[in-house]
């Protein structure tokens, strides 16, 4: 079903967006939606391929795109990216750090390596880009209007939150970019006007996400307890994107959105709702039928 955007089309005329891990699913739809509404758009990603492919759908919608090879884990990689970006198109406005890495794996079956490799790419890759990207971003950087500084959108996730099954290493790292994201916000914010946020999408359908880490018939058992009863789709974690990037994200700073449906908030039931209905009526009855109570003397 294509559903159409409720922001205007115009309303991120003339910025520049940088965007890691840009080339596919969920960064794609978020680099697609932003140049839909008027930015500029560069893509960094590791594989060529994905990149050309999605650099090609931008051009096919009108929208001026680049591709830029390059591993967020690598300073110096980070350095020319966000430097091409500048030179090709002036200025740096958005960055959004998608880039991720992600598998299942007891604890006591993931090695130290693993572990350290998506801590890499979740969590010190994405400081790496911040701090890189800083001082294009920031107020009065170079190409930027001095009035108001960038927009950066870490993508997180909601696994940290209680606990997640075989997924230590990713809510090790999701935790991190959380923390990350307040601490920029606070100083970032109060010296360069720069606005940090979040964004922490639940099972977002047709993505590697829900393909890899769940077979099809176990994640639609899990949809039956979500909420919402649905899973989500790329658009809807793209349009938080428009809000956190456009002048309606003005005053929000420092926070990671949820859009999941509420599914991080699912508990096992342990009642029936009947259940609870007759246990309230028992309740009430023996309220209604207890003795009152003497009052105490008045001193």
């Amino acid at each position: 079903m294509k559903m159409e955007s409720p922001f205007k089309a115009d309303i991120l005329k003339g910025k520049v967006a940088l965007l890691t891990g840009g080339g596919s699913g969920i960064g794609f739809e978020i680099s697609l939606q932003l140049g839909k509404h008027g930015a500029s758009i560069a893509i960094m990603g590791r594989r060529k391929t994905v990149l050309d492919s999605a650099v090609a759908v931008l051009h096919s919608h009108g929208i001026p795109a680049i591709g830029l090879e390059g591993d967020v884990r690598k300073r110096d990689d980070a350095i020319r990216v966000v430097e091409s970006t500048v030179k090709h198109f002036g200025k740096l406005d958005i960055l959004v750090n998608a880039a991720a890495g992600n598998f299942l794996v007891p604890a006591e079956d993931l090695s130290p390596n693993g572990f350290r490799t998506v801590i890499e790419i979740d969590s010190v890759g994405t400081f790496i880009m911040c701090h890189e990207a800083l001082k294009y971003l920031k107020k009065g950087g170079p190409g930027k209007d001095s009035s108001s500084g960038g927009i950066i959108i870490n993508i997180s996730a909601t696994l940290h939150y209680t606990a997640t099954w075989y997924q230590i290493h990713v809510s090790a790292a999701k935790a991190a970019v959380d923390s990350i994201t307040r601490s920029l916000a606070l100083e970032w914010g109060t010296d360069y006007d720069i606005r940090v946020n979040g964004i922490a999408p639940g099972p977002i359908k047709d993505t590697t996400g829900v393909s890899k880490l769940a077979p099809e018939e176990i994640m639609s058992k899990e949809k039956q307890n979500m909420p919402m009863y649905k899973f989500g789709e790329k658009w809807d974690i793209a349009m938080a994107a428009l809000y956190l990037t456009s002048d309606a994200g003005k005053y929000v700073n420092g926070t990671t959105l949820v859009v999941d449906g509420g599914m991080w908030l699912d508990q096992p039931r342990t009642m029936s709702k009947e259940a609870v209905k007759q246990l309230s009526r028992a309740v009430e009855r023996r309220s209604r039928n207890a003795p009152v109570g003497i009052p105490k003397s008045k001193l």
